[in-house]
């Protein structure tokens, strides 16, 4: 038995060192594909596809943790974009590096408009928590066409910095990159914190959290208002990299249903999988976009790669892959058991006593 012990916390710290590795590696792709695929097309794929990894992000720590599935964050994202583009008009700014100290102004309003929208929504749970969010968000995109300082119809331009075709790419996308860390840390504080465990809590049951003193009400909005605030800095990297913004785009409905498919597809309530969802959705979507003259053609290819999600992975790919690696070392572990002790090379891995005094 002991022999199976050492063996499994073996196994743990390679474990984690495998993970915290993948981490690295990640992280230093993410930095080096602008500069190793210098393609403008191909960066400007990234650039979507950390924007929306962000988004993805954002939605999972609040909707993930906590059960509540949101599909009107669009409301957000469209406050984000609007927010750049009427400040840059009404001072007028030129194109350039300064329009980006404005992203966290857009943050900010979204967070403005989050607090109602939560005192609104967060009243009704499920699918009418659901109703609700769609129905806030209709109301916006509503309010962009009608009101006179959106533009209406006609939409917004946004200045345009005046950077070579080969160069400009590459601030967006450290800008997005920047936010998708950000994302990233406030993930992994929620997740590792006593607020996490609280939106947990009221993932599982929000009766039962509620009775063992878990404040529900101020835990939720904080939840969401975080999520805004991300999201809206989103909203305001895509407008300028678009350069101009219309209600039908800004406010699109498509936009919640896209970041909760990623999520799911990656595995919702993880902190990878949402990520990983968003990299491989939209940047398939903008390669097929590009690609076809049909503008539908991914809509195809999403359907046939959420079919086998759900008929082979339905908990998501991250989840589904740590099952799975997770039963393997199950079985290798019953084996070593089986056969009276773990194979010999297996203590190699594991750490000496002066290590594990040193940690």
């Amino acid at each position: 038995m002991r022999s199976v012990s050492l063996m499994d916390k073996g196994t743990a710290v390679n474990s984690a060192r495998r993970r915290t590795a993948a981490w690295i590696l990640f992280a230093v792709a993410l930095v080096a594909f602008p500069f190793v695929i210098t393609n403008p097309t191909y960066t400007s794929i990234g650039v979507f596809a950390v924007i929306f990894m962000a988004c993805a992000t954002a939605w999972n720590f609040f909707s993930g943790f906590s059960g509540y599935i949101s599909l009107g964050h669009g409301v957000f994202y469209g406050l984000g974009g609007y927010t750049i583009a009427l400040l840059s008009n009404h001072l007028g700014m030129s194109g350039g590096y300064a329009i980006f100290w404005l992203v966290p102004v857009g943050g900010l309003v979204a967070v403005v408009v989050a607090i109602p929208f939560a005192m609104v929504a967060l009243r009704t749970r499920r699918r009418t928590f659901i109703v609700i969010t769609l129905a806030i968000f209709w109301l916006f995109q509503l309010s962009a066409y009608n009101f006179g300082f959106t533009g209406g119809a006609g939409g917004l331009q946004i200045p345009s910095p005046s950077w070579s075709p080969s160069f400009f790419n590459l601030p967006f996308y450290f800008a997005a990159l920047l936010l998708l860390g950000l994302a990233f840390a406030l993930s992994l504080g929620v997740r590792k914190s006593r607020f996490g465990l609280q939106l947990l809590a009221i993932r599982d049951d929000e009766e039962r959290a509620r009775g063992l003193g878990v404040k529900v009400w101020p835990v939720k909005v904080s939840a969401l208002v975080l999520s805004a605030f991300v999201t809206g800095m989103a909203g305001a990297i895509w407008a300028y990299f678009i350069g101009q913004i219309f209600p039908q785009f800004a406010f699109d409905p498509v936009f919640g249903v896209t970041i909760a498919l990623m999520t799911f597809l990656g595995g919702i309530g993880t902190l990878a999988g949402p990520m990983l969802g968003a990299l491989i959705l939209e940047s398939s979507q903008q390669y097929l976009s590009l690609q076809f003259s049909n503008g539908s053609v991914f809509l195809v290819a999403f359907g046939a790669l959420f079919l086998f999600v759900l008929l082979f992975i339905p908990k998501g790919i991250v989840p589904g892959v740590s099952s799975w690696l997770a039963d393997r070392r199950a079985s290798r572990t019953q084996r070593a058991s089986d056969a009276g002790g773990p194979p010999l090379h297996l203590g190699a891995s594991l750490p000496t006593s002066a290590e594990s005094g040193g940690r």
